[in-house]
């Protein structure tokens, strides 16, 4: 740590309990500001619509808060590291994750909030720009705005049916019809196991036909719910 840097800012009491007050505030700031950099980085480089990614954005700069606070809380203590771990190993996510990139800003906002909660303050400030210029060279590389808007491009689609052995044979042929490829990516029950929910990996054949083609999948007998999204 630099020697410039006051000793309350940068040492970390192994008791959470004995965080001075500033010291809390400033990490946690910091991990505020990280984290709308995470999210500012993530909407400017991402090649969908931006009113698509205002969800994880948000996400982002929560999850930078978060992280920061298990950090003080955690300290130097593996003990309660342990503890943490067990505690939030009973949350689970059922989120379909549209773009893998997706996952690296996830990843990208957790080691901003570790290091502000760690009184890393270089480390996370030197990482943003890095990472987020790299993310936007990429961006501008690969063109993917441009790619996605002017053709069909690929999309997600969930269908939620009552009975799939009936309405699985129904559907094929819509999907056929206006999909040029739809590939099954997971699929899951609902309603105590009355329901199924398919979600798949589509491409449209046109991208006007978008809504159409939500129309025709929800006339099918047996759908209950569609849901179609270009990623």
């Amino acid at each position: 740590m630099a020697s410039g840097m006051p000793d309350w800012l940068s040492a970390l009491p192994t008791d959470p309990e004995q965080v001075a007050l500033p010291l809390l505030l400033s990490r946690l700031g910091a991990a505020v500001l990280l984290g709308l950099g995470v999210a500012g980085v993530y909407k400017g480089s991402h090649g969908r619509d931006r009113g698509a990614t205002a969800g994880l954005a948000t996400t982002l700069v929560l999850m930078s808060v978060l992280i920061a606070l298990v950090s003080i809380v955690i300290g130097s203590s593996v003990a309660r590291a342990f503890s943490l771990v067990g505690a939030l190993s009973i949350v689970r996510f059922r989120t379909v994750v549209d773009d893998t990139r997706d996952t690296a800003f996830v990843i990208f906002a957790v080691v901003e909030g570790m290091a502000a909660g760690a009184g890393l303050f270089v480390v996370g400030a030197l990482g943003l720009p890095i990472v987020g210029l790299l993310a936007l060279g990429m961006d501008r590389l690969l063109d993917r705005g441009s790619a996605q808007a002017s053709g069909p491009g690929p999309g997600r689609l969930l269908v939620r049916m009552q009975t799939a052995d009936v309405t699985l044979p129904r559907l094929e042929p819509e999907l056929t019809r206006w999909f040029s490829e739809a590939v099954v990516r997971e699929s899951s029950s609902f309603k105590q196991g009355t329901g199924l929910e398919v979600c798949y990996a589509v491409t449209l054949r046109q991208a006007e036909q978008l809504p159409h083609a939500v129309q025709a999948l929800l006339a099918v007998e047996g759908v209950t719910g569609v849901e179609l999204k270009r990623v």
